[in-house]
């Protein structure tokens, strides 16, 4: 049991959410009052987040849970310049209109895991575009420009890897750090925010807010961050061989996401549980003690709560189902990803295609890799010809059974 007395700390530190923190102490002492109010940017890069955001999104949760206002900051104005911590290349241009629609798209996510309100604790959505475009150029580099020094700047892992690798860095982006600076100031200035959260990778840019409320407005505010969340064997937090795990439903079902957090490693099992999951430390514990076979069941349960959490009980319930009568039974659960043919017991499609179409590969030369490599099976059985059809003889209870490997399944209905 650790020592710090707030709700907020405690919880942060004894799940393996902190990494490095402006003074622990102070925070908690913080978090002991009714004031503090902390934020997470996200940028709108893309129409949906993926599951290495979700241990910030989790933050937020956290911070609600302890009775404190958490703000979600969506970084309109950040995503026309783009962030390059942890990125070889410039990131692509989005328009207004593109940024917006996924900033909406984006915000589903987090309705299912955080109460967004107007309650005392309910988290409110900001867009740092409301300030950000309000600046003139000259005005901005008045302001702010003589509280950053190149020098500084040039020691932050975000700029030194890209020059490193001798990639070009834009002076675009070489501004980024200064927006997020802003950023903080104007949450602290509009919303009494006194804390930002993040990954790692942000330290750097969350310090220079820190610095710049202090330089500007005399205010002491704090910062607090998370390790680079990994697998046993050291991949990257939310990837897999596939693709991206991602958290809205319309681009990852809930089957595949229940299968993403089954799949766990076994070493991974106990920290996954106390990051992603509300369960109690208690059976947190007993879960992750489980040896041998029994381990299956805490993975079960991980996936359980994590589906839960992002897409519903039922859904979860409908996972599971399916999982144990794809896996179990040898089955074809009515949760998997499902398409319908009309006319397939006339049409005789090519079966690459049919694989292709299902989203268990995504074009015709990687279903020929996976054909080459004994992957891919039809009803169970392998297939070794890629210009194989389906015919009417595959069609068993109304439906054929699509497999890469032995965890990824589709259903093609006939019309």
């Amino acid at each position: 049991m650790s020592d710090y007395k707030s709700d907020l700390v405690r919880t942060l530190v004894e799940r393996g959410y902190h990494f490095q923190s402006t003074d622990l102490v102070n925070l908690d002492t913080a978090a002991l009052g009714e004031s503090l109010v902390g934020y997470i940017g996200f940028d709108a890069t893309g129409s949906s987040l993926h599951v290495g955001s979700l241990v910030q999104i989790m933050m937020l949760r956290r911070m609600q849970q302890a009775g404190i206002k958490p703000i979600i900051l969506m970084g309109g104005g950040t995503t026309k310049i783009g962030d390059p911590s942890g990125k070889d290349k410039t990131r692509s241009m989005l328009t207004s209109e593109q940024i917006d629609a996924n900033k909406t798209s984006i915000l589903t996510a987090f309705a299912k895991l955080l109460t967004i309100g107007d309650g005392p604790t309910d988290a409110v959505v900001v867009d740092n575009d409301e300030w950000l475009s309000e600046f003139g150029y000259l005005e901005f580099l008045r302001l702010y420009g003589p509280h950053f020094t190149i020098n500084r700047m040039m020691t932050f892992e975000s700029v030194k890897m890209r020059l490193e690798r001798e990639q070009p860095l834009t002076f675009l982006e070489f501004n980024y750090m200064l927006l997020q600076a802003v950023d903080f100031l104007e949450l602290n200035r509009r919303y009494n925010c006194t804390l930002q959260l993040g990954g790692g990778d942000q330290w750097g840019n969350i310090i220079n807010g820190v610095e710049l409320c202090r330089r500007v407005d005399r205010k002491e505010v704090h910062a607090f961050t998370t390790p680079l969340i990994t697998t046993a064997s050291g991949a990257k937090m939310g990837k897999t061989a596939e693709g991206a795990v991602w958290l809205n439903s319309d681009m990852l079902s809930a089957y595949d996401y229940w299968q993403f957090w089954r799949n766990t490693e076994d070493a991974d099992v106990g920290k996954f549980l106390r990051l992603f999951t509300d369960l109690p430390m208690d059976d947190i514990a007993k879960l992750e003690s489980l040896e041998g076979a029994q381990i299956n069941e805490a993975k079960i349960r991980l996936a359980n709560e994590t589906t839960t959490l992002l897409h519903g009980a039922k859904a979860a319930k409908e996972a599971e189902a399916t999982a144990t009568a794809t896996f179990a039974q040898g089955g074809a659960g009515a949760s998997l990803p499902t398409i319908t043919v009309d006319g397939l017991e006339t049409a005789e499609p090519l079966l690459i295609s049919l694989f292709v179409e299902t989203g268990l590969a995504a074009s015709n030369g990687e279903m020929k890799r996976h054909i080459k490599a004994g992957a891919a099976k039809v009803n169970g059985q392998q297939i070794t010809d890629p210009r194989a059809v389906a015919t009417a003889i595959m069609i068993e209870g109304g439906a054929i059974k699509l497999s890469i490997g032995k965890k990824k399944h589709a259903l093609v209905r006939a019309g």
